[in-house]
């Protein structure tokens, strides 16, 4: 299986910035990643 390239705490803070109102897109590109991926 492939380690993901974020560790836990990481994925959480992405996702608590979003519920905090940031916009995907926005996230996405700063972070690096696919807004497939964010929705995975």
């Amino acid at each position: 299986m492939k380690r993901s390239k974020f560790t836990e705490e990481q994925i959480i803070g992405i996702l608590r910035e979003q519920e905090a109102g940031g916009k995907i897109a926005e996230l996405c590109r700063r972070h690096g990643i696919g807004s497939a991926t964010f929705y995975a």
